[in-house]
């Protein structure tokens, strides 16, 4: 029997904020000695009184309306009980019945060229849990992550593959670090994701069970954890069994999933509203101030570049994947660099480079304007191609003005007809044999005779009039 697989995904996205979702801690938790930023709200002591972040009700929001989503006027946080040690009070602040946002949408990559459509039912805001220590027999528990404001993108199930998980879960990043709104690291856990699984026989309408994969803090465990897990599930069902309805971990040493325990509905949750908080009721006027801050998103600016640009889609999405690399590239090119010519410097020589030093378009030390200067020098014939990212090297590493740093090398191309004559001219003198095939019809033996000229030259013959030279003396 064939199956078809079932996916709905919630993704966790910790907000980029100065504080946390309902006190003034610092909401950085990360490479900080364990319990320095907490204090008597995040956690639990008796009387304390949480305030609302409005900045993260703002980042929500925006993000809502990246995504086509429908923005409440009205929402309300509730109680979330569950007790676990990294949950101080014993329940989590969230919202349930009334989210910020609700039914948007997402389009990822699909057969044919055809795009996708992901549905978004929900995006809500709630506080993080802290982290437990597990030593030996003895757990430790830093609350400097409890608090911190996470918004959650839960989608219907319309997913059906890993592979389509695996590419709705990058848009997400993408789409998050385009609005600032988290750095979306999932290796640090500013991002996290939980699958919820099922399968059923081909051509039935009904759901299968669903299994929820928790927790999952890489785009290769969205992917293997996925792929694992609805394997399992067709061998159960294929020898007879039942799926049961359970929460599964994913062991990403053993490549397997494993079960946690048996899975809450919301009524296990007992959710209430939060009687220390007042509901959030926001304006037409406050949501269109929200939307004029949202940029320019990234299928829209990919698809200007290739329209007004003429870039490649490929290339558009190469440039268009990081949003400070877009900036960077449009500021290459209003230096005046030809668009093509940018794009294909910065999706090559600078992306090497930067994987090179693991390092991000915010270090690089050359400017848009030094590589507009660089691409210009090479579009005048001034240098080659070869010699520009020899220049571009300097540039790296030392810093400098291309122009300078031409002089200075002696880089500058050779096209002077005559020198170049007598260089082509010496070359076929001294390899008959490769010319002698080009007079009788074999082109092939040209790009020899090529090397040989720009190795006489050290590189600085121009190579396009080299070419011609050849030809106009060898092909008639």
């Amino acid at each position: 029997m064939n199956y078809e697989t079932v996916i709905g995904m919630e993704v966790h996205v910790e907000l980029h904020t100065q504080s946390k979702m309902f006190c003034s801690c610092p909401a950085d938790h990360f490479q900080i000695d364990a319990n320095q930023h907490i204090c008597p709200v995040c956690t639990a002591q008796p009387g304390a009184l949480p305030v609302i972040n409005g900045r993260a009700i703002e980042l929500t929001v925006m993000t809502g309306m990246a995504l086509g989503c429908e923005i409440r006027p009205h929402s309300v946080f509730a109680r979330k009980n569950y007790v676990y040690p990294d949950l101080p009070k014993g329940y989590q602040v969230s919202q349930y019945e009334l989210p910020l946002c609700e039914f948007g949408q997402l389009r990822i990559p699909g057969d044919g060229g055809i795009d996708k459509v992901i549905q978004i039912e929900r995006v809500h805001l709630e506080e993080d849990t802290g982290k437990l220590l597990h030593q030996g027999n003895s757990s430790l528990v830093d609350y400097n992550r409890a608090g911190v404001p996470l918004m959650e993108i839960v989608t219907d199930a319309s997913i059906r593959s890993a592979d389509e998980a695996f590419m709705y879960v990058q848009k997400i990043r993408q789409l998050v670090r385009y609005l600032q709104a988290s750095t979306g690291d999932m290796e640090k856990g500013a991002m996290r994701c939980e699958a919820n699984i099922s399968v059923r026989p081909e051509g039935v309408e009904e759901f299968g069970t669903k299994v929820e994969v928790k927790n999952l803090n890489s785009f290769r465990a969205v992917r293997n954890a996925i792929d694992y897990e609805v394997q399992r599930q067709i061998e159960v069902l294929s020898e007879g069994g039942a799926v049961r309805q359970v929460t599964m971990g994913w062991d990403e040493s053993a490549a397997v999933t494993k079960e946690q325990r048996s899975k809450e509905f919301a009524d296990d949750y007992r959710y209430f509203p939060e009687p220390d908080l007042l509901d959030v009721d926001v304006t037409a006027e406050w949501i269109d101030a929200v939307r004029r801050q949202l940029p320019e998103l990234p299928d829209g600016r990919a698809q200007r570049f290739i329209e007004s640009m003429q870039l490649g889609d490929d290339e558009a999405g190469l440039v268009c994947e990081d949003r400070a690399v877009a900036d960077w590239f449009e500021a290459v090119v209003a230096a005046g660099a030809d668009a093509r010519a940018a794009a294909n410097w910065i999706t090559g020589e600078l992306f090497r480079r930067l994987k090179d030093v693991d390092g991000a378009i915010e270090d690089v030390t050359v400017t848009p304007d030094q590589l507009a200067e660089l691409i210009g020098l090479v579009t005048a014939g001034t240098i080659s191609g070869s010699a520009a990212k020899e220049v571009f090297a300097v540039m790296w590493e030392q810093g400098g003005s291309p122009a300078q740093i031409v002089e200075a090398k002696g880089l500058q191309q050779v096209s002077d007809t005559g020198e170049l004559e007598s260089q082509v001219d010496a070359v076929i003198a001294e390899h008959t044999d490769a010319a002698d095939k080009v007079r009788a019809g074999d082109s092939k033996p040209i790009q020899f005779l090529m090397g040989m000229v720009m190795r006489a030259s050290k590189g600085k013959a121009n190579p396009q009039m080299v070419q011609q030279l050849l030809r106009d003396k060898l092909q008639g």
